[in-house]
């Protein structure tokens, strides 16, 4: 009971695992229903289209998407997987129920008709958005608190269902919003509900779960093999930065590009990137998600490409996947960091002869690359090697792609495909420092006109209502500080003639509004003084910041269990 405690607030950890193994449930149940539409409706349906229907059905796909989001989200963006990384740091997280069906099916459309984007964007927001859901619905039962964890739960059961990897829902859905930590807080709920949606999600009937990648490795590892997991490493920190920040570009298009321009622009070079793939390839390998291409890989064509040919697929897979991005398709980014992780390591053993040394030892390369492409690009090293793990059924494989994780981690630096990703968890006190300045702000402050004496400031202030300092103030703008201290430099004959105004200080520190608790301290340590004038740009007085108003709302927030 000690661990559940630690990992859970006392005396709500039954009520919260039973609600995640719900949540779990109803989580695997909605992305099986999604995958049947987007796989099984759309894109299974488009297969054996002509070249010429494959090449325009990108651009009626981000119609469509666009359209779904529009008229029937009304207006709301195609972010998916960034919105559960944002509430997970909100102090009032906040994601709509009645947008989860909106995101599903702008996601099918994407997708489906062949956006280089993946399922797994869409299925971590419906995950995150059903606990918030459930939370707010239970939230008298359950308990102040628990938002952050069924959040992560959530997500957690949308990643364990759509890859059929509930280990890696887990540590995907920790590991996600941080860059350099993990929200171990969240962790037993995650694995109940990563399990639930696993476990329903194979339940369903309509569905056919995936059958893993198939690059099973159980040769022993040899010295070479972890000399080439480091070199891999170092590619694929590299790459993984540039292409992360491709992505963030590409995002930022899609918000200010206009709608007609970026599906006519984005559907047009996926179109022409379509006809490419199937000129070079025989098959159309840069439309969907990318899983045909871990089975080309696998293929007698894919195990005998050229570098050249490697590098070219590996090119074309990840402009496909930027432009779709860029034109606004709705989609996660998960798998198609594996996907261009396969093809890397297949690059990099291709170039260094590394493949021909051995075939049955040549399956390695991949996963290797897998492992360090996506530890990379989304900063989640623990999830890549577990997904590599479970999607090879486990062995030898796991070390060399922990050291091509990790190195990849050192190499790439912050750079990261998600928006919103912070570098590390706050302590309770870190987080109560960036509450705004208003949380501790006096705004009924008694202040002095700077034609008053500084007899009455003394008399009426000092002593009537024992302050040892007090704001000048006339017609609203602030003057400056009238303190106890500088009136120990008046004789005690001068203080019926000595104004106010004579002695306030007026180069004391300023504060604005706009400023958290932790710089109202700093800068209270860095002047010597226990409070703060708050006032805006044009010098309105707006109140008064004390210590000691700061140090009585964080025992206040203590006594009530608050978290902020």
């Amino acid at each position: 009971m000690r661990i559940v405690s630690w990992l859970l607030p006392e005396g709500r950890a039954s009520r919260v695992l039973a609600m995640s193994v719900l949540l779990g449930a109803v989580v695997g149940l909605v992305v099986a229903i999604f995958e049947w539409i987007t796989i099984e409706l759309i894109a299974h349906e488009l297969e054996e289209s002509s070249l010429v229907v494959l090449a325009f059905a990108p651009m009626v796909g981000l119609s469509l998407a666009w359209l779904v989001l529009r008229y029937l989200g009304g207006g709301i963006t195609n972010s998916t997987s960034d919105e559960y990384i944002r509430a997970f740091h909100a102090r009032s997280p906040e994601l709509r129920l009645r947008d989860v069906p909106v995101r599903l099916l702008s996601g099918a459309a994407t997708i489906g008709f062949g956006g280089a984007v993946g399922l797994e964007g869409p299925s971590i927001y419906a995950g995150a958005a059903s606990g918030l859901a459930i939370q707010k619905r239970f939230s008298s039962w359950l308990g102040p608190g628990g938002a952050q964890m069924l959040l992560t739960a959530g997500a957690a059961a949308g990643v364990s269902a759509v890859f059929q990897a509930p280990a890696t829902g887990v540590v995907f859905a920790l590991e996600a919003p941080y860059r350099d930590d993990i929200a171990h807080r969240a962790l037993l709920p995650s694995l109940l509900a990563s399990a639930a949606g696993y476990i329903t999600f194979l339940s369903v009937p309509f569905v056919h779960p995936a059958a893993g990648l198939n690059l099973a490795y159980e040769q022993n590892i040899e010295a070479g093999e972890l000399f080439g997991a480091v070199l891999i490493g170092l590619g694929a920190g590299l790459g993984g930065r540039f292409f992360a920040r491709a992505i963030r570009v590409a995002k930022g298009q899609a918000k200010a590009r206009p709608v007609g321009v970026r599906i006519l622009v984005g559907g047009g070079l996926l179109g022409a990137l379509v006809v490419v793939s199937d000129r070079i390839f025989h098959e159309p390998l840069t439309l969907g998600s990318g899983t045909a291409i871990i089975e080309w890989v696998e293929s007698t064509e894919g195990l005998e490409a050229s570098l050249w040919l490697l590098l070219a697929l590996f090119a074309l897979r990840a402009l496909a996947t930027i432009v779709t991005v860029g034109a606004g398709g709705t989609g996660g980014l998960f798998i198609p960091l594996a996907v261009l992780g396969v093809l890397f390591g297949r690059v990099v053993a291709e170039g260094l002869d590394l493949a021909g040394l051995d075939d049955s030892r040549s399956r390695i390369w991949p996963l290797l690359g897998l492992a360090a492409f996506l530890a990379a690009g989304y900063r989640t090293p623990l999830a890549a090697v577990v997904f590599v793990a479970e999607w090879t059924r486990g062995g030898p494989a796991v070390v060399p792609a922990l050291v091509a994780a990790a190195v990849s981690q050192v190499v790439a630096g912050s750079a990261s495909v998600s928006t919103g990703q912070v570098t590390e968890r706050l302590g309770h006190l870190e987080r109560r420092f960036t509450l705004p300045l208003t949380a501790a702000l006096s705004t009924d402050v008694l202040t002095v006109p700077p034609d008053a004496t500084v007899g009455e400031f003394v008399f009426v202030h000092a002593l009537g209502r024992r302050v040892r300092m007090a704001p000048v103030v006339s017609e609203g703008r602030y003057l400056g500080m009238c303190t106890v201290a500088a009136t120990s430099d008046i004789d005690r004959e001068a203080w019926e003639t000595t104004l106010v105004a004579d002695i306030a200080d007026d180069e004391m520190v300023i504060a604005r509004p706009g400023w958290t608790l932790r710089d109202a301290l700093v800068a209270m340590e860095e002047s010597g003084s226990d409070s703060l004038a708050v006032a805006d740009e044009s010098g309105y007085f707006i109140g008064l910041v004390d210590r000691e108003d700061i140090v009585r709302l964080d025992e206040i927030l203590d006594e009530t269990g608050s978290t902020m």
